[in-house]
């Protein structure tokens, strides 16, 4: 009788043919951080205000033009293990601050890129990781004590600008005036008294055409659709909002009717018409002057609204529906019934206006503060109004930050070398070698101050010997003047270029975990993908599928 012998012997034999196994510093932790900073590489450059975009082609061939880290992430399906882990940090940052998403990856990277020379000198990553852990406190400690400014009143829209603004420069640099000036104004008009500001209530609807500074802000809704009926203005509008179509009701049961006179046949559709337009007396008589429906108007009902000089809107999307009743103050009614007083919603103007070629519908609340603005974004493209969007976005979730803490600190790279500065001191002050580990944090710090005076063409070493020397002196506000081509620096406080405290408070701990998890890393084991083999993507077509 044959022994069946094992094809590979160790750990392998303990798996499914075809499963991979890699351990010990060489095979998993060097691969690990040689895909890690590769992936960091790539989004580097994209990083600030002069940062390179990328042409994105997704899973279903869609093409993306950005500069936004976060964008580049959720399109790219990236396999690697570890690299998986940084966007897994970037992607928390996200959904914390919605911002400094290339951060946590530039800078996890910059540890990892570090954390190579450490292992090659021969410290084990037990001792990097616990250093990292070391400066990161020392870091946290330090930062606020960097705050130079902060938004004590969030209403003010002088105060707001200064602290939005450079999220909209990185990614919108020349256009970062008028944008921040119309998201400021989008976010304090929808800020309610008392509770936290929501993302949700600032929208953008885009729409071709026109350039961007034709772009405006507009209190209440926009829907890129026309009216059903004939009647395109109301002013004073108490609207009435259904998620049913507006038609005549099927019956449940289906039941037989015998007619035998002509007399009988008039009557019969008579009545089913009759049933209708007292359905549409009553809703006009409730005082409602538009409604608003989730699903199709029957002819026969839109000539009754158009009789009753009522003004018919259709939204296809329940979620606009919703939004729509939060901004005029509706309650969306499941059946065609009257509403009362409380259901019906209020808007001072709704009108059909004409920008471009497209049609838009605009539901227009003046007062004093509206539950929901829209951003109304014009441009050549799709891809440049999905860029503005991006920045939009960038700047609505700094608004949030904002409410949440008003503090900033100094950006353009000032903040890092100040906390590089001090962190490097503090590593020197320590025993053992977890020392190595705190100074080469300190250098991962550098590390945007070099990507940014990359993505300018300026040299890096002067650049940063320029900081360190005005830093020494105890100018901490000081950072890299992108606007020179020269390598100057600039005081970031009167330049009012500003980042979040929260936001690099964030950064800094997501993107050190990041790190740290994957240098924790001795062994990749991956199972056998499920399925079988992939059809061949080159074969001929049949006649039949031509």
């Amino acid at each position: 009788m044959a022994l069946h012998i094992p094809k590979a012997p160790g750990f392998a034999q303990m798996l499914k043919d075809g499963a991979r196994h890699f351990s010990g510093l060489e095979e998993a932790v060097f691969r690990n951080i040689s895909a890690c900073k590769q992936f960091a590489e790539t989004v580097r450059t994209a990083y600030g205000p002069n940062g390179m975009n990328k042409i994105i082609i997704n899973h279903i061939e869609k093409l993306f033009v950005t500069n936004d880290a976060a964008t580049i992430i959720k399109e790219l399906e990236v396999e690697h293990p570890a690299a998986k882990l940084m966007i897994m940090a970037s992607e928390m940052q996200e959904k914390e601050i919605g911002d400094g998403t290339n951060f946590v990856i530039i800078f996890s990277g910059a540890l990892l890129e570090a954390a190579e020379d450490l292992l090659r000198m021969g410290l084990t990553p037990t001792e990097i990781v616990e250093g990292y852990e070391k400066a990161l406190s020392k870091a946290l400690e330090i930062l606020p004590t960097l705050v130079c400014y902060e938004v004590k009143d969030i209403k003010n829209e002088a105060e707001v600008k200064k602290g939005i603004k450079t999220a909209i420069m990185s990614k919108q640099y020349g256009n970062e005036d008028f944008l921040t000036e119309i998201i400021t104004k989008a976010c304090v008009s929808v800020l309610p008294e008392i509770t936290s500001f929501n993302v949700d209530n600032v929208r953008v609807c885009k729409i071709l055409g026109s350039g961007l500074f034709n772009s405006q802000v507009v209190q209440g809704m926009v829907f890129k659709r026309n009216v059903e009926g004939d009647i395109t203005k109301k002013t004073g509008a108490k609207i009435a909002v259904f998620t049913c179509a507006v038609d005549i009701t099927q019956t449940e049961t289906k039941g037989t009717v015998l007619i035998k006179t002509a007399e009988e046949l008039m009557n019969f559709s008579r009545g089913e018409e009759s049933l209708l337009e007292e359905q549409i007396k009553a809703i006009a008589e409730s005082g409602a002057d538009v409604i608003v429906a989730g699903a199709k108007f029957g002819d026969m009902a839109l000539h009754y609204v158009n009789k009753y000089k009522m003004m018919a809107v259709r939204l296809n999307s329940k979620f606009d529906l919703r939004r729509l009743c939060k901004a005029v103050n509706a309650t969306a009614l499941p059946r065609l019934t009257p509403p009362n007083k409380e259901e019906l919603g209020y808007a001072d103007t709704v009108c059909v206006d004409e920008l471009g070629d497209t049609s838009v519908v605009i539901f227009r609340v003046e007062a004093k503060e509206s539950r929901i603005s829209t951003i109304v974004v014009r441009g050549s493209t799709d891809n440049y109004m999905d860029d503005i969007e991006r920045a939009i976005d960038d700047g609505v979730n700094t608004f949030k930050g904002l409410s949440k803490d008003g503090r900033l600190v100094p950006g353009a790279g000032a903040v890092e070398i100040e906390l590089a500065r001090q962190v490097s001191s503090y590593g020197e002050t320590l025993p053992g070698l977890d020392q190595y580990a705190v100074t080469k944090f300190a250098t991962a710090l550098e590390s945007f101050v070099k990507t940014l005076s990359d993505n300018t063409g300026v040299k890096f070493n002067e650049v940063i010997s320029k900081l360190y020397a005005a830093h020494q002196e105890g100018k901490i506000n000081y950072g890299f003047d992108i606007q020179d081509d020269r390598g100057a620096i600039i005081d970031a406080k009167e330049a009012e270029i500003f980042d979040l405290y929260l936001t690099v408070m964030w950064g800094l701990k997501f993107a050190t975990n990041a790190a740290c998890t994957i240098l924790k890393v001795d062994q990749i084991i991956m199972a056998k993908r499920a399925g079988g083999p992939k059809a061949p993507s080159n074969r001929p077509k049949n006649d039949e599928e031509d």
